[in-house]
């Protein structure tokens, strides 16, 4: 017999630890480990693609793992949908849900309020690639429905305290490899890498490259040992759980669906550890924070940062001189002498050239351990050694190597044997984490025999068993201690008894193989306590109608093309109010400036609408951000929002928000969506194809529009690049390298420019510039209506120039001519080859 709720599903632990899975393995070693959720991908529809992730097969039966161990399982859908894939996303949502998986992180708006509006008791939280970074954001999530919101990486411990006052579940990023962009608005990897988007789970990490400094002119700014300006070091927050709890922090994030299984053991033990010294209010003693710090340190890092949550981001956050493993530091080179070399090899075998190095060690190293060697001299020129017996701090130990190295060279170790070893056990046992239970056994005369057993973690999850009738003894009485042992002798099954209450009756007698069936059948029915609810839930979800029948697409949708949402005009976005003005006198109907620059120039809000200028806001608003920003939005007047926070600001002040190419938009239902919520026109992503643009513009009531020219913005920092030249004086307004048109240019020649602004947050813009105006004609004919030219990094002329060429191609469509050829030098981006 067991108790249970009708629908009955693992209830989320505050505060969570929430660790990833690439795979089976990786996911079975976060359990083992002691996560109280894990996440990881399913199918295509991911922002880790290249992992291993999950067959239907093995997700099932990872989640019923988890699910008995009492943890949640999350899949991510944290990718922008194409508006042909939406059906197809949704029924991967339903198969997950069905299969087992308790929530669903997500990026894409339109997916979010389709699954939300088709199957609206599955639990949503919004992924850090939706960009959401302050209160407002956080409440348009909570009101939108969402059950938790991912919060952007670039956040301080003040601001998530803030930020916790929406009343939401916030889930803040805790341990691992940090975005060098904010997420969900870099394009660097889908214009620099042929269309591998990290908006579409394929980044290509060119953030970890090599990238020179150039000046105006093209030459290069000397950084020496600086050489990857856009790599940060991993995130780290170990020794801060405690300020992260105390800011509202409900769950704490660990980066590594990429990661080996010894990788998620070894951090998910590490912040285990550190989590329940948090909330014991014990902190572990030093030896055990030695260890626990060691631990991290030996799984791969690129050394440690937690700037932003102590609201920083200068240098101490970047690992300027390489990309790859860091290991810890547990020594270095006091000498070497040759090996001894079997006689007789030609001079060339690299056999003659080994050598036994010696190494002083100042951290312990294990048997098996593998220890990188390099000299800040030689940086390019390394090896590798692995050592032979556990040696203590303090001791001297000798490796072979393939060649000498210099004295002074660093001793990293950057695999660690022992991780190795306790990762490799914790997946060879058979049940990878039992639970807990407290168990209650009733043993009175006359009476059935009862094995009661509740989950230690959560009391409302119980059941209980009855068999044989108890009777007096024939021979020898049991007593408490004999029911302990044989009800307590789990075995098999998920569970380990923490606590015992036994009622029992003086003289009773049983047979001990009796009362092991009763608790075999204990076992099993609180088995299914814990797992009939998704059952349920699943029952409930196979009965939806195929959901290709029911999603809003384009397929669906109204066709709006024909509509007169606004006469086709060409727009501006200009940098000064002198190029605005030289637009404007070449044909520009609309031109935007960006509210700095607005600033910059004395105006007000009523100044800019009076001149006709639509303010232009940033990407990023956070706290600090809002008074700048919100003095740009006034009632009944156009403003283009560059995120959430903003867009929500702006309908409730009854503006007319535009959405920028920065909130992506990818298919109708997310047009649809927004429009909802206030927006009164669209600028499309440049990630977008033609085709792609043509199914979803016709779907949309408000205005569409489109950069048909100018250069790409494709990364937006916290962090000011130009600190890669170390000549950083933290005074942005003074600062000389901000006013110089300063460049990066990367391994393959491709020169990227470089701005800061007056808050020391960059941009990063694509070198080549577009010219969509060819397709202006299937553009308009599909329903775009505006037509924009960006002049973010152009002077005055240069903007007039490109809005009059911009002008020609619009009057030869109305007058059914083709507008010119593209311009020599300049590029269609993604318009016809797309991003994976």
């Amino acid at each position: 017999m067991s108790t249970s709720a009708p629908e009955r599903l693992a209830l989320p632990r505050h505060p969570e630890l929430l660790s990833p899975a690439g795979g089976p393995e990786a996911f079975a070693a976060a359990i083992a480990a002691g996560a109280d959720a894990i996440y990881c991908g399913m199918g295509t529809f991911n922002a880790r693609r290249k992992a291993t992730n999950f067959t239907d097969e093995a997700f099932e039966a990872a989640c019923r793992t988890a699910h008995l161990a009492g943890t949640r399982v999350y899949v991510t859908v944290n990718i922008v949908i194409k508006d042909t894939e939406m059906a197809e996303a949704l029924e991967l949502i339903r198969r997950c849900a069905e299969l087992g998986a308790d929530a669903f992180i997500i990026q894409d708006w339109g997916l979010f309020f389709e699954v939300r509006r088709l199957m609206p008791d599955l639990e949503l939280h919004v992924s850090t690639q939706a960009n959401i970074h302050d209160l407002r954001g956080a409440i348009w999530c909570r009101e939108a429905g969402a059950d938790r919101v991912t919060l952007s990486r670039e956040l301080s411990v003040p601001e998530i305290a803030t930020i916790a006052e929406a009343g939401i579940d916030l889930e803040v990023f805790s341990h691992g490899s940090i975005c060098f962009s904010y997420s969900g608005v870099c394009l660097l990897s889908s214009f620099a890498c042929a269309g591998r988007s990290a908006n579409r789970g394929m980044c290509a990490q060119p953030c970890r490259l090599p990238y020179e400094l150039l000046d105006e002119n093209g030459e290069v700014i000397p950084t020496p040992g600086r050489e990857r300006a856009l790599c940060p070091r991993d995130n780290c927050t170990a020794d801060m759980l405690p300020e992260l709890l105390e800011a509202g922090a409900g769950a704490l994030k660990l980066e590594g669906r990429m990661k080996a299984p010894d990788y998620v053991y070894s951090v998910t033990r590490a912040y285990r550890e550190a989590l329940d010294d948090a909330l014991s209010g014990s902190p572990a003693d030093a030896d055990a924070l030695r260890e626990r710090a060691r631990r991290l340190k030996r799984c791969f890092n690129r050394d440690f940062t937690s700037a932003y949550q102590h609201g920083t981001s200068g240098n101490e956050m970047m690992s300027y001189e390489r990309s790859n493993n860091r290991g810890q530091t547990v020594g270095e080179v006091i000498g070497s002498r040759r090996a001894n070399n079997p006689a007789g090899l030609h001079p060339d075998d690299r056999r003659v050239r080994a050598a036994i190095v010696r190494i002083r060690l100042d951290e312990p190293v294990g048997a098996g351990d593998l220890i990188e060697l390099r000299h800040d001299d030689e940086f390019d020129r390394f090896l590798t050694v692995t050592v032979r017996e556990d040696a203590p701090a303090g001791s001297v130990i000798e490796c072979r190597a393939a060649r000498a190295m210099p004295q002074g060279s660093l001793a990293r170790l950057i695999r660690s044997q022992a991780a190795l070893d306790e990762a490799s056990a914790a997946l060879h046992r058979g049940i990878p984490r039992k639970r807990a239970v407290d168990v209650r056994i009733v043993a009175r005369l006359g009476e059935p025999f009862a094995v009661e057993l509740t989950c230690t973690d959560d009391p409302t999850a119980t059941a209980r068993a009855e068999g044989f009738v108890v009777e007096a003894a024939r021979t020898r009485a049991v007593d408490a201690d004999d029911l302990i042992e044989h009800v307590g002798r789990m075995g098999s099954s998920p569970f380990e008894a923490a606590r015992f209450d036994v009622e029992l009756d003086k003289g009773c007698g049983m047979g001990f193989s009796a009362v092991h069936k009763v608790r075999a059948a204990a076992c099993e029915a609180l088995e299914r306590v814990l797992l009939d609810g998704y059952r349920t839930r699943a029952d409930r979800l196979a009965a939806l109608p195929p959901l290709a029948q029911t999603a809003y697409t384009a397929t669906s949708a109204v066709d709006r093309a024909s509509e007169a949402k606004t006469e086709p005009e060409i727009c501006a976005i200009a940098a000064t109010v002198e190029a605005a003005r030289a637009a404007r006198e070449a044909g520009a109907a609309r031109v935007y400036l960006a509210a700095d620059a607005l600033e910059a120039a004395g105006l007000s809000c009523r100044d800019a609408v009076d001149a006709g200028i639509i303010p232009l806001l940033d990407e990023v608003c956070r706290a600090a951000d809002q008074p700048r920003l919100d003095a740009w939005i006034c009632a009944g007047a156009a403003v283009a929002v560059g995120n959430i926070s903003e867009l929500a600001y702006a309908a409730a002040c009854g503006a007319a928000p535009e959405v920028r190419s920065c909130i992506p938009v990818h298919n109708a239902a997310c047009l649809r969506a927004l429009e909802q919520h206030g927006a009164a026109g669209f600028w499309l992503s440049p990630e977008l194809t033609l085709d792609e643009i043509e199914r979803i513009a016709p779907t949309a009531s408000s205005p569409v529009g489109l950069v048909v020219s100018g250069k790409p913005r494709v990364m937006t920092s916290e962090h000011c690049i130009l600190q890669v030249a170390d000549a950083c004086i933290h005074d942005c307004a003074r600062c000389r390298l901000r006013g110089r048109d300063l460049s990066l240019r990367n391994i393959d020649g491709k020169v990227l420019p470089v701005r800061t602004d007056i808050h020391g947050r960059s941009r990063l813009y694509d070198g080549v510039s577009l010219d969509l105006t060819p397709q202006m004609p299937r553009l308009l004919k599909a329903g775009v209506t505006r037509f924009a030219v960006d002049g973010t990094l152009l002077a005055p002329d240069e903007l007039a120039a490109l809005v009059e060429r911009a002008a020609r191609a619009l009057e030869a469509v109305r007058a059914g001519r083709k507008p010119a050829r593209r311009l020599p030098g300049t590029s269609a981006g993604c318009l016809f080859v797309g991003v994976d």
